[in-house]
C-alpha cells in the first residue's frame, strides 16, 4: 500500500485562521497580543527558527518583542531579560530558544520564566497540570500531534500507540496526553526507546506509531503493522540536511504517514500561537476580573 500523507501545513494554516480570528477579536476591544522571545548567541538554526516564529506571529497580527543577546552573556544578565519580559504588559508570553551557549544554566533559565507566560507549555507548573488532566497551555509538539491526527480523522480512542522517544519536549508529554481521557485521546500508549530490546517487536503491536527519538531512520517498513498510521516527530540532521526518524520503507507499510517536511513541524508553531493567544485571553479575563 501507498500511506496517506499527513499534511501538516495544511492543518496549520486552518489554526492559524482560528488564531488569527481570536487577535482580531481582541483587538476590537483594545487588547493586544504579543510574544517574547530571546535569542542568545547566533546559532545559524536557532536564529532561522525564530525568524519563522516571528513570521507567523505577523501573519496572525502577533506583536513579536526580540531580546537578541550576545552569546557570552551572562547568566545575570540572562535573568534580568527574563524578568523583564514576565513583568511587561506588552508580554503575554516568552520564548526562550534553545540551546543555550555553553556556560548557561538552562534549567535556571526556563524555570525564570512565569508559568502563566510559558509559550511552551513545559515549566513544570505546566507539565504538572498536564499529569493532572487540569487546563492549561500543553507542549507544543505533542499538542500539534493530536490536532494533527483529529484533522485527519485518524481514531486515537482505545486504540494502541507506541510512543518512541522519552524527551521532555516530546515523547514524555505526549504519551501522558494520549492516555489522557480528553478528547482525541483516550488511547492506551506504550513508551519505547533506543534502548528498547527488540524495538520492531514493539512497533509492530502499535495502531499508531509515534517516532521522537531524533535518530535518521530509526523506523523501518518491517517494524510497522501493515495498516498503522506512523508520525514521524524526530527531526535529526544527516550532513546538514533535515532527516526523520522514519525511514521511507515505512510509507509502503503504514496507511498513513507524516512527511519529513511539512508533517509535524508546521503544527509546532502553529500550537505556539494557540498558546500566545491563550495566554492573552487570561490576561485579559484578569484583568476584567480586577
Amino acid at each position: 500500500m501507498t500511506a496517506k500523507i499527513l499534511d501538516g501545513n495544511a492543518v496549520a494554516a486552518s489554526i492559524k485562521e482560528k488564531v488569527k480570528a481570536g487577535v482580531a477579536e481582541l483587538a476590537a476591544v483594545g487588547k493586544g497580543v504579543g510574544l517574547g522571545t530571546i535569542l542568545v548567541g547566533d546559532d545559524p538554526s536557532s536564529a532561522k527558527y525564530v525568524a519563522m516564529k516571528h513570521r507567523d506571529c505577523e501573519e496572525v497580527g502577533i506583536a513579536s518583542i526580540h531580546r537578541h543577546l550576545a552569546a557570552d552573556i551572562s547568566q545575570a544578565e540572562l535573568m534580568a531579560v527574563i524578568d523583564e519580559l514576565n513583568s511587561s504588559d506588552e508580554v503575554d508570553s516568552v520564548l526562550l530558544q534553545l540551546p543555550l551557549p555553553s556556560g548557561l544554566d538552562q534549567l535556571q533559565a526556563l524555570l525564570a520564566i512565569s508559568p502563566a507566560k510559558d509559550v511552551d507549555g513545559l515549566h513544570p507548573v505546566n507539565l504538572g497540570k498536564l499529569v493532572m488532566n487540569e487546563p492549561g497551555p500543553l507542549p507544543c509538539t505533542p499538542a500539534g500531534i493530536v490536532e494533527l491526527l483529529t484533522f485527519y480523522g485518524v481514531e486515537v480512542e482505545h486504540r494502541h500507540v507506541v510512543m518512541v522517544g522519552r524527551g521532555l519536549t516530546i515523547g514524555r508529554p505526549l504519551a501522558m496526553l494520549l492516555s489522557a481521557k480528553r478528547k482525541g485521546c483516550n488511547a492506551t500508549v506504550t513508551i519505547a526507546h533506543t534502548g528498547t530490546a527488540d524495538l520492531g517487536e514493539i512497533t509492530r503491536q502499535g495502531d499508531i506509531v509515534i517516532a521522537a527519538a531524533g535518530v535518521a531512520g530509526l523506523i523501518r517498513g518491517d517494524m510497522i503493522k501493515p495498516g498503522a498510521v506512523v508520525v514521524g516527530a524526530g527531526t535529526p540532521f544527516v550532513n546538514g540536511k533535515l532527516s526523520s526518524d522514519l525511514d521511507p520503507s515505512v510509507a509502503e507499510a503504514a496507511s498513513a504517514v507524516t512527511p519529513t517536511i511539512g508533517g509535524v513541524g508546521p503544527m509546532t508553531r502553529a500550537m505556539l500561537l494557540v498558546n500566545a493567544l491563550r495566554a492573552a485571553k487570561a490576561r485579559v479575563a484578569g484583568e476584567d476580573a480586577g
